[in-house]
């Protein structure tokens, strides 16, 4: 696997040029690949042009002529698409070619039986925040990607964010918690604002307080170490507002509502990996 040493910039092709293809092709180059060494491929024109005029990257609309001549090949297509996508790279993919999906709900297997016999296949599950270098990603490896696979693909997200490994079936729980997630977070900050402009604030003040509390108080979390019921204590002070607050969250079944909603996403992610194996 040469092409993909620590030392060498791979050649990486992008089938898909919509959200999530473009914030890999900014990752990309926001982690210290040149624009020459990313090509992104979309049917629609118009889109593949506006990302090579932003980002100075290859563009194309033909996906069996970008993953041939790519070292990592990113499949960021939506799930329907990919067997047509498959069908078209597998004559053409290169021998020591690393393919890598963020397509929701389609599993490894999928890609093994499409793809020539041993060709490495990494799955991602990514979230939203990768927009912005904040975001969430899991990998899971193949039958035939190893270690140094996935050490690329982490190179690859490397500008995205947080990149950990789990296995293939851990990741309709990834889905619950990071995929969904921010819509969970994005729920607390509007109903935090929303509390406020009912408290007698302008929304704009609630929402940028509402903005600034939840992204302080996660930097809390990651930068100490601490587990979040010991920072909630600590600002739990006997009789005060807090724990009145905490008490109140406790009746209406914040915690356990989070809870449901973690479960409930899991449970559509599986669903929706049937149609996608099929």
């Amino acid at each position: 696997m040469t092409t993909h040493d620590a030392g060498t910039t791979p050649a990486v092709a992008v089938l898909g040029g919509g959200v999530m293809g473009g914030t890999l092709v900014a990752g990309l180059l926001q982690g210290g690949w040149s624009a020459d060494r990313v090509t992104v491929v979309d049917r629609d024109p118009a889109r593949v042009a506006a990302l090579a005029a932003e980002h100075g990257v290859g563009a194309g609309t033909a996906s069996a002529e970008a993953a041939a001549h790519a070292d990592v090949v990113l499949v960021a297509v939506k799930p329907d698409v990919v067997p047509a996508v498959l069908a078209e790279v597998a004559p053409v993919l290169r021998p020591d070619a690393l393919v890598v999906s963020v397509a929701a709900g389609v599993p490894l297997r999928v890609y093994e039986a499409a793809l020539p016999a041993g060709t490495p296949v990494v799955r991602v599950m990514p979230n939203t925040p990768a927009l912005v270098g904040k975001g969430a990603s899991a990998i899971a490896a193949g039958s035939a990607a190893g270690d140094a696979h996935l050490a690329l693909v982490e190179r690859v997200l490397a500008a995205t964010g947080l990149v950990v490994r789990v296995a293939e079936k851990d990741l309709d729980a990834v889905t619950a918690i990071s995929g969904s997630g921010p819509a969970y977070v994005f729920y607390v900050i509007d109903a935090l604002a929303e509390a406020g402009v009912l408290l007698g604030l302008t929304r704009d003040l609630a929402t940028r307080l509402a903005v600034a509390t939840v992204e302080g108080s996660a930097a809390m979390v990651a930068g100490t170490g601490e587990h979040p019921a010991v920072l909630r204590e600590r600002v739990s002070s006997p009789g005060g507002t807090t724990v009145a607050g905490v008490a109140a969250l406790d009746a209406h079944g914040v915690r356990a509502g989070l809870v449901a909603a973690a479960r409930a996403a899991a449970d559509r992610s599986r669903e929706l990996a049937g149609p996608a194996a099929g």
